[in-house]
C-alpha cells in the first residue's frame, strides 16, 4: 500500500521529474526545480486550478526521477510524455513528422530533404510547413548552385567512375572528378545556407548581373535560364509578406486560439526579418487549463525536437515558468533566447496578426475537428462498451494492429500500425521483412513478428518503447493464438482481438476470447476496426509490392554481364521499365553515361538471344 503522507516525507529539495500515477498507470508527468515543494503542493487543500484539483482527486502514488539541473529535468519530462502519453497533460496532438532540410557534414556537404532531425552532427533547418514547399525550394537551390547529391564518400571516391547524370545536364559540376575545386564548392554550400535562412537580396544581385553580361555576349538562352530563375526567386519573395524594420532579426509569433478542450497553437517563423513560413498544431488542453500553461507545454514539446531556435519568442501571454524556459532555450541554441510578451509597438502588432489567423484557423477546422473528435470518442466508446462484456476494466487508447503479406512464401512481409484515440498515428506506423518464416504460414508470421516487435520492448528500444492497450490482428483464432503465444514469451499480457472477415473479404467484426463481439453494423466502432483492417492490409501490401518489384528487377537485370547496382540503376532512371530496356537498341542504351559500347552490346543481347 502507498502511503502518499509518508512518500511526500521522503521527497528531496532537489529539481527531477515527478510521475502521478492511478490504478491504470501515469496519467501526469512534470517537471520541479525543488520536488519536495512541488509535489507536495498537489496535496494540499488550497488548489484553486481546477484541473489540479481534479488531477489530485485520481492520485494513488507517484514516482519521481532526481536530475542535476532544471534544464535536464524539461528534457527527460518530455521525453516521458512522449512516451506515456498521460491524460492531464497537455500534449501536441498532431503526431505526423515535419520536413527538414539537412546539410550534410561531410567533406563536399549536400543538401537533403529529410523527414526528422538526425542525431548526428549536421545542420538543419526546420520543421516547414509543408513537404511540397520544401521540395520546391530545394528544386530552386539546386538550379542557382550545381551542388552534388550522389552518396559518395570523400576523399575515397575521388576521380572514380564517370560523372553522374545530374552532371550532364548541367546540375551538377562533378566536384567528384575534380571539374570543381572543393573551395568553390564550399562556397556555394555557404550561399545556399544564407538562402534556406531567407537572405535573399544578394542571390538575386548576383543572378541580375550574371543575367545582364551573358545578354551583353548575345548568350541569350543562358539569360533567358537566369532570368526565370529570378522570377521563381521573385515569386519566393512574394510570398513573405511580413517584413519587420530591424532588419537580419530571427523571430518566432506564437498565438492561441482555443475551443472546447481543443488549442490551436498558430506560429510565424521570420528568419531574416521576413516572413519564411507559417503552421498550426493542435493540443488538447481541458478547458479550465489557463492559456500560460499551454503556451509553456507547447514551447516545451516543439523546440524541444526544433532544428533552429530563432533568438525571439513572441507571445500573447507569457508562460509559465518563463525564465527557466528562456534558460532552458538558451542553452540548447547555445545563445541567449528571449521570450517576450510585447504590448504595443511593431511586435505586438505582429502578434495581433497571428492571433487573428489562429482564430480564423480554429473556425475553419474547429468544427470538422469536433466531429472527428466526437465520431473518435463515439468509436473508442464502443470498442470499450464490447470488450467490457468479457474483460472488466478495460481502458483503450493505443491500438496496435497486425497482417501478413505474402505470395506462395515469396518475400513475407509483416505490418504494424498505430492507432491512437481512434486515429492512425503513421510516425509509429513499423515494417517487418520475415526471417524466420519461408513458407505461407500466416500463423507463424504473426508469431515472428510480435517476438520481434515486443522482444525490443523488453530490450528497451526507443522505436518500440510504448505498449498497446490492446492488440489487432488480422485474422481468426489460429492468428489470436499465434499472437498471445509470443507475448507469452515475451512475459507480456496484453488482449488480443482477430479482425475477421466474411465471405465477399469484407470486415465483418472482432473476436475476442472465443465470440464475436457485438459492434453495430453501421456503429463508429464497427467503422473503426474496418478502417483499421483496410489500413493494416495496405501497408503490409505495399512493402510487399515494393519488395517484389525490387526483386524482379535484380532477377532479370542483374543475370547481365557487367551490370550491378550502378548501371541497374541509370538504366531504370533513363528508360524507367525494363520493357523499355528490352524495347531499346545499342545506341539508345548507349545514351546512358554509364553504359559503353561493350556492355551496351551485352544487354541488347541478353534481351534478343532467342531472335
Amino acid at each position: 500500500m502507498f502511503d502518499i503522507p509518508q512518500e511526500l516525507k521522503k521527497l528531496p529539495h532537489l529539481p527531477g521529474v515527478y510521475m502521478m500515477k492511478d490504478e491504470g498507470g501515469i496519467i501526469y508527468v512534470g517537471k520541479a526545480k525543488n520536488l519536495y515543494n512541488r509535489v507536495k503542493s498537489y496535496f494540499q487543500k488550497s488548489q484553486a486550478d481546477p484541473k489540479t484539483v481534479q488531477l489530485a482527486k485520481n492520485i494513488k502514488s507517484f514516482e519521481y526521477v532526481v536530475t542535476d539541473t532544471e534544464n535536464e529535468a524539461y528534457i527527460l519530462e518530455n521525453i516521458l510524455i512522449k512516451q506515456h502519453n498521460p491524460k492531464y497533460n497537455i500534449r501536441l496532438k498532431d503526431s505526423k513528422a515535419y520536413p527538414y532540410i539537412k546539410i550534410t557534414q561531410e567533406r563536399l556537404p549536400r543538401i537533403l530533404y529529410v523527414n526528422r532531425r538526425g542525431r548526428d552532427k549536421a545542420k538543419y533547418y526546420g520543421p516547414y510547413v509543408s513537404g511540397i514547399n520544401v521540395r520546391e525550394l530545394l528544386d530552386l537551390i539546386h538550379r542557382l548552385w550545381p551542388l552534388r547529391r550522389c552518396t559518395k564518400v570523400f576523399p575515397r571516391d575521388f576521380e572514380k567512375g564517370r560523372p553522374c547524370l545530374n552532371h550532364h545536364i548541367q546540375q551538377c559540376k562533378a566536384p567528384c572528378m575534380r571539374l570543381l575545386d572543393e573551395e568553390t564548392y564550399i562556397q556555394y554550400v555557404r550561399e545556399a545556407e544564407l538562402f534556406i535562412q531567407g537572405k535573399t537580396t544578394n542571390v538575386q544581385a548576383r543572378l541580375t548581373a550574371e543575367m545582364n553580361e551573358a545578354a551583353e555576349q548575345m548568350e541569350y538562352e543562358r539569360a533567358a535560364e537566369l532570368r526565370d530563375t529570378i522570377n521563381a526567386l521573385k515569386a519566393l519573395r512574394e510570398r513573405q509578406k511580413i517584413e519587420t524594420n530591424e532588419q537580419g532579426n530571427d523571430r518566432d509569433i506564437i498565438a492561441l486560439a482555443r475551443q472546447d478542450d481543443e488549442a490551436l497553437l498558430q506560429i510565424f517563423f521570420v528568419r531574416g526579418g521576413k516572413l519564411s513560413g507559417r503552421e498550426h498544431f493542435i493540443m488538447s488542453a481541458q478547458e479550465s487549463c489557463p492559456d500560460p500553461d499551454i503556451f509553456a507545454a507547447f514551447i516545451k514539446q516543439f523546440y524541444s525536437e526544433a532544428a533552429f531556435i530563432p533568438k525571439e519568442i513572441i507571445l500573447a501571454s507569457a508562460p509559465c515558468d518563463k525564465e527557466a524556459i528562456s534558460a532552458w532555450l538558451s542553452s540548447l541554441s547555445g545563445r541567449q533566447v528571449q521570450i517576450i510578451t510585447p504590448k504595443k509597438g511593431e511586435k505586438h502588432k505582429f502578434v495581433k496578426l497571428a492571433q487573428t489567423n489562429a482564430e480564423l484557423t480554429m473556425s475553419q477546422f474547429g468544427s470538422h475537428m469536433k466531429k472527428q473528435a466526437e465520431r473518435n470518442a463515439a468509436a473508442m466508446g464502443e470498442l470499450v462498451g464490447a470488450i467490457r462484456g468479457t474483460t472488466e476494466n478495460v481502458k483503450i487508447a493505443r491500438i496496435e494492429a497486425y497482417d501478413i503479406s505474402n505470395i506462395q512464401g515469396c518475400e513475407s512481409v509483416g505490418s504494424m500500425i498505430v492507432f491512437q484515440n481512434g486515429e492512425a498515428k503513421k510516425s509509429d506506423y513499423r515494417k517487418f521483412r520475415l526471417r524466420e518464416t519461408i513458407q505461407p504460414d500466416d500463423y507463424a508470421g504473426i508469431r515472428e513478428v510480435l517476438s520481434r516487435r515486443f522482444k525490443r520492448y523488453n530490450e528497451q528500444s526507443q522505436a518500440f518503447s510504448t505498449l498497446p492497450d490492446i492488440i489487432f490482428v488480422d485474422g481468426g483464432k489460429g492468428q489470436i493464438s499465434a499472437a498471445e503465444a509470443a507475448l507469452r514469451e515475451q512475459g507480456l499480457d496484453i488482449p488480443v482481438c482477430g479482425m475477421v472477415k466474411d465471405e465477399r473479404h469484407r470486415t465483418r467484426g472482432l473476436l475476442y476470447n472465443n465470440e464475436q463481439l457485438d459492434l453495430p453494423r453501421h456503429g463508429e466502432g464497427f467503422k473503426l476496426v474496418t478502417r483499421i483492417q483496410d489500413e493494416v492490409h495496405r501497408f503490409a501490401l505495399e512493402y510487399h509490392r515494393k519488395l517484389r518489384a525490387d526483386s524482379q528487377v535484380r532477377s532479370v537485370l542483374d543475370d547481365i554481364t557487367g551490370i550491378g547496382a550502378t548501371r541497374r540503376k541509370e538504366l531504370l532512371r533513363h528508360f524507367k521499365s525494363i520493357e523499355a530496356i528490352r524495347a531499346a537498341s545499342v545506341e539508345e542504351l548507349l545514351q546512358v553515361s554509364c553504359m559503353n559500347k561493350k556492355i551496351a552490346q551485352e544487354v541488347y543481347n541478353f534481351f534478343h538471344s532467342d531472335s
